[in-house]
């Protein structure tokens, strides 16, 4: 009876069908990105194309997505970074340059989905970042551009040569050590948390040849050293290789004295850029990037037209006669800076979260603030405060800024605890009790709308307030708040994440 009512086969499920829909789960669960890092300092600037995979971890509409594969797909090569006779970037020169690179890969912009652009150096000036600006306008929305003061790259660079990720995997104290063209940036890592930033005035285009071959660079740091030792600046004498060696040795002696902790002598205090290192914890090796991370790891034997290798040769002589502390190559040198971002969209229900100023919105590109707090037992509210004001710093910000707070709320969300939080996070963001840019307080645990109801209405913090719950961020991010979107009463927040290699 079964057999004669309907035609119809039991037949199993073809390969080819069983893979469409493996295919279908798995875009579902997974974002397939390509992005691009562009890296724009005083000496010399490059990027490259990423390839990037992320992954939804957890079910809901606040999940966070995390990146499970990435890799590089195309490198462009070192640029001097080109500048007018004025001192301004040639933005013109750099344009090209840029457009060159895309054209050699083979990648269009439109293929692009998310990209990060570091200016460091002299790129941050408020001229030619104007112009840089101006190269990524048709971006804007998609690409993440960060200005880099001396705490900042220390950051970037500890993160982009693997060096973080080294201690991390090692679990132990690592010094990181990155030497660009104008400056020398240290990163104290203990098991994959940087602890600690410093940099100060030592590099290897301090002095260097211009356009025509003559050296005509000699920068403060020399004219220091020729002012305390009567060593000479002049195009001629700087020929000399005799001279440029002695320039070179000083530099090494202040830098070797930085590594090592040792104390200053005038030249080394007068180089100094930031406050100093802590004296605990010791690091058990030294890792080194930067242009003249390439000559110490001997990637590099050609000179071009400055002291990078002299300067390598003398601090790499110094080291080895003052310490037994290993140099280690933590895998990426003069490319030690971001590959890209990742970029990825959640939806945060509105009912959860206090718009303390919801005309505020819609906001782009917003520095994530996250740091390392311990709110599983009491509250130590001045702890706190100070914690949240240091990596505030270390991203060359100031407190007053807009910014986004992000923690993880640990603990019962009891009434005590909830407002000593918002004390410490008023006597940070207002410590004078004032403040007029937009606090973003993002936090990955529900208690969105009561804690924001606290900080506002009882606490009475100034500015522009908003809290959002369930929303999972990290050091080095960025976000963008849409528009509250009723119905359904969701608000979309974009995050994304600087990727290094």
């Amino acid at each position: 009876m079964h057999d004669a009512l309907f035609d119809h086969e039991h037949a199993q499920m073809s390969e080819e069908a069983r893979l469409a829909i493996a295919q279908s789960i798995w875009e579902q669960e997974n974002v397939e990105l390509k992005t691009v890092g562009i890296d724009i300092g005083s000496s010399t600037s490059h990027l490259l194309f990423a390839k990037v995979i992320l992954q939804r971890q957890t079910q809901g509409l606040s999940s966070r997505f995390v990146v499970i594969e990435r890799h590089v797909i195309w490198r462009s090569p070192i640029m001097l970074t080109p500048f007018l006779p004025d001192g301004t970037i040639d933005a013109h020169s750099l344009a090209h340059f840029i457009e060159d690179a895309y054209v050699s890969a083979n990648i269009k912009r439109s293929d692009i989905d998310s990209g990060a652009v570091i200016l460091t150096g002299e790129a941050i000036k408020k001229t030619n970042a104007r112009a840089i600006d101006e190269i990524f306008a048709a971006e804007a929305g998609k690409f993440v551009c960060a200005t880099a003061g001396h705490k900042l790259e220390c950051l970037l660079a500890a993160h982009g040569s693997g060096a973080v990720a080294l201690s991390k995997a090692r679990q132990n104290c690592l010094l990181h050590v990155d030497i660009g063209g104008g400056t020398t940036k240290l990163a104290l890592i203990d098991k994959g948390q940087v602890i600690a930033l410093q940099a100060f005035a030592v590099g290897g285009r301090l002095i260097a040849q211009d356009s025509k071959g003559e050296w005509t660079r000699f920068d403060d740091s020399v004219q220091e050293i020729a002012r305390q030792f009567g060593f000479s600046t002049s195009p001629a004498d700087l020929a000399n290789e005799e001279l440029r060696m002695q320039y070179a040795d000083k530099l090494a002696g202040v830098a070797a004295d930085y590594i090592l902790g040792a104390p200053k002598d005038a030249l080394g205090k007068a180089l100094e850029l930031t406050e100093p290192l802590p004296a605990h914890p010791k690091p058990v090796g030294f890792t080194f990037s930067g242009g003249v991370g390439e000559y110490i790891f001997n990637y590099e034997a050609r000179d071009y037209g400055d002291i990078a290798r002299l300067l390598a040769n003398a601090l790499t002589e110094k080291l080895s006669s003052r310490t037994k502390i290993a140099l280690i190559d933590p895998g990426q040198r003069i490319r030690a800076t971001v590959i890209g971002a990742s970029q990825f969209t959640v939806q945060v229900s509105g009912k959860t979260i206090y718009l303390g100023d919801q005309d505020a919105l819609p906001v782009h590109n917003i520095p994530v603030v996250r740091p390392p707090l311990d709110l599983s037992g009491n509250i130590d509210e001045a702890a706190i405060t100070k914690a949240i004001q240091t990596s505030v710093s270390n991203l060359d910000m100031e407190v007053s800024q807009k910014l986004a707070l992000a923690f993880t709320w640990d603990g019962d969300p009891e009434y005590a605890r909830l407002a000593a939080m918002g004390r410490a996070v008023k006597a940070a963001f207002a410590p004078v009790g004032k403040r007029d840019e937009l606090l973003v307080v993002m936090i990955d645990g529900d208690i969105g709308k009561t804690f924001g109801r606290i900080l506002r209405e009882e606490l009475d913090m100034p500015g522009k307030l908003i809290s959002i719950d369930g929303v999972q961020l990290q050091e080095l991010d960025f976000v963008d708040v849409g528009d509250l979107i009723d119905p359904p009463g969701v608000v979309p927040v974009v995050i994304k994440s600087l990727l290094f290699s």
